[in-house]
């Protein structure tokens, strides 16, 4: 055989794909000192629309600290969260609101008895197109404005136009319980319900869209979704007031009248990963995230034993 016919052969893709695994093989480790490398440590984590960019925040500092943690974070409402809590799809469930007393029923029928973790504070902001001069309402006028009898913002100071209420959809924990503190004004007793035409949003970023676009529109947020080019309305609980500005000041020292704590649940009392995590997330590293994204900070309260560095 010669020259050209060897190296013809040593050209040839098949051969070469042969040598290439002849090499591997022979400058690999010998298979009995092989070592599998450690598995990453996994936690899922879904709910509230609301908690969702502070989860994803705390989720990206917290995994450059610990590499080897790994956190799914995903939206959808907390009623979204709690149910896949219940069902065992996720290790911990993000909620705006508290768990239902037929949720938590449900949890423990399934051998599961959620967990309850208060991770930060958030005032609601009721808000406006920064067109509109109305800058102040009542829980009252509030409440008659979302159950419909209140139709024309000439009705509260502000011009002969139609109000376009905005609300998030039902499995929002935001919409649990803006229905129950403010349409219903905090009466258990209440059956008083969102007007038929309120426009019902599926996302924080939505409610904020359809005001900036519609100078009619009302519409309410997460003190942390509300940008500066909107009109937020000042509170008060009654018409005498004091009109109070949600702030982290209002929220703390409770003058702001809609505001509320903000959960994470999660199945039993966390263990492992998901109990260093929390642990962290009650830290003031993690606490200063949320100042830092407009949500009111809480002292710490360890669920358990921070991961060490």
């Amino acid at each position: 055989m010669d020259l050209s016919t060897i190296i013809a052969m040593m050209s040839s893709p098949r051969v070469l794909l042969i040598a290439m695994a002849i090499l591997a093989a022979g400058c690999g480790p010998a298979s009995n000192a092989a070592t599998p490398p450690a598995a990453a440590e996994y936690i899922e984590n879904r709910g509230s629309d609301t908690i969702v960019n502070l989860a994803l925040a705390w989720a990206e500092r917290y995994q450059q600290l610990y590499p080897e943690v790994r956190i799914s974070v995903s939206g959808g409402g907390s009623g979204v969260g709690i149910t896949a809590l219940i069902n065992g799809t996720v290790d911990l469930a993000n909620a705006s609101r508290q768990i239902k007393p037929e949720e938590m029923q449900e949890a423990q029928a399934r051998g599961i008895q959620p967990v309850e973790f208060v991770i930060a504070r958030d005032a609601i902001a009721v808000i406006v197109h920064p067109d509109n001069p109305v800058g102040q309402l009542t829980l009252q006028q509030l409440s008659d404005i979302y159950s419909g009898k209140i139709n024309n913002w000439r009705e509260v100071g502000g011009e002969d136009r139609p109000i376009v209420r905005l609300s998030r959809e039902t499995n929002s924990g935001t919409h649990v319980y803006f229905l129950e503190t403010v349409v219903r004004l905090g009466r258990s007793d209440s059956d008083t319900l969102f007007s038929a035409d309120t426009l019902l949003l599926p996302s924080s970023e939505g409610i904020v869209y359809e005001v900036r676009q519609n100078p009619n529109a009302i519409g309410y947020d997460g003190l942390g979704y509300v940008p500066a080019d909107l009109r937020v309305i000042a509170v008060a609980r009654d018409a005498g007031g004091p009109f109070v500005l949600p702030s982290v000041a209002t929220v703390n020292d409770q003058s702001y009248p809609v505001a509320r704590d903000l959960y994470i649940y999660s199945a039993g009392e966390p263990a492992g990963a998901a109990a260093a995590y929390l642990a962290w997330i009650l830290s003031p590293e993690a606490q200063s995230i949320v100042a830092d994204l407009g949500f009111v900070p809480v002292a710490a309260e360890s669920p358990g034993q921070a991961q060490a560095d």
